[in-house]
């Protein structure tokens, strides 16, 4: 049983638990704080998130000591190093969380260790499975994503919407493979344009200008890697003229983006068709990949 002693150190609280176990894990705990302190300037961040990783696998192991422990650790370490920031009560139970959340020490080390804390605690907070998490974390490191742009994609759902949510396509059987694989990753179902203003008998010529108005928005919306070309774009094919509503062009997966027809260059891989429909229908192009939405 642990037994609480105390006495006074600069006007404080040295110790408030003495059982030698106890002594043991904030020792231990003490060394790797100086030791995370002592690495490179470069990889500070990631010696944190590591850090805090075994932290937490310590005091998951503790958890049947109750909440004191966490406490009397949290202003035991602070005795020892003044100032130091990261280590309140709060926090540590975070880093307990973080690692029952993340138990792998494989994707600590892939993923988690290359996002600051900040994002690893709001994904841990906002992620329902781990499957979720891992979607986003790879989202953080492969698109740079800052904390709010971060929070404005899981507040629209993307993970649903991009990763879980069938999508009525026909890439599979157009598009080689990879490229098939990432634009149906890429692509969301349903796109959510809630800047424009809806009306029952609102027409097509409505909803391309209300796009065009908010083009930062559609271009969020749309995900990463798209670039308006432009909208009624001119295509004369034979003696005959045809106008793409929208064009975009998406980088990462080096292709137009249109609502119809094709405009490509022989570098560019087949262009992708996005149609918006109120209602799912029945793919009829047999020579566009199309995805409705």
């Amino acid at each position: 049983m642990l037994r609480e002693f105390k006495y006074t150190r600069n006007g404080g609280i040295k110790m408030l638990m003495n059982s030698n176990e106890y002594i043991s894990i904030l020792e231990s705990i003490k060394s790797q704080i100086t030791s995370a302190q002592n690495k490179a300037i470069m990889g500070v961040n990631r010696e944190q998130i590591i850090l805090y990783w075994q932290i937490g696998k310590m005091l998951s192991e503790k958890i049947s000591w109750g909440n004191k422990f966490v406490d009397n650790l949290s202003r035991d370490i602070k005795l020892d190093f003044p100032g130091i920031k990261g280590y309140s009560p709060r926090n540590l139970r975070y880093m307990r969380k973080f690692y029952e959340f993340v138990s792998s020490e494989e994707i600590l080390q892939t993923l988690s260790a290359k996002m600051s804390w900040s994002h690893n605690t709001f994904l841990i907070d906002k992620c329902k499975s781990l499957g979720e998490y891992l979607w986003y974390a790879d989202k953080v490191i492969e698109d740079g994503l800052s904390l709010s742009l971060l929070q404005n994609r899981i507040e629209l759902k993307n993970y649903e919407r991009q990763a879980n949510d069938e999508k009525s396509t026909n890439y599979e059987r157009l598009l080689p493979e990879k490229q098939g694989e990432l634009v149906q990753e890429m692509l969301k179902s349903p796109y959510f344009f809630d800047f424009i203003e809806k009306h029952d008998d609102i027409i097509e010529r409505e909803i391309e200008q209300g796009l065009i108005a908010n083009i930062a928005k559609t271009l969020l919306e749309l995900g990463t890697g798209f670039a308006f070309v432009g909208n009624q774009y001119r295509l004369t094919v034979g003696k005959e003229d045809y106008y793409i509503d929208l064009l975009f062009y998406n980088t990462k997966l080096r292709c137009y983006v249109v609502v119809d027809d094709v405009l490509k260059h022989e570098q560019d891989n087949p262009t992708i068709g996005i149609l918006l429909c109120k209602e799912r229908v029945y793919i009829a192009s047999e020579k566009l990949p199309v995805g409705t939405f």
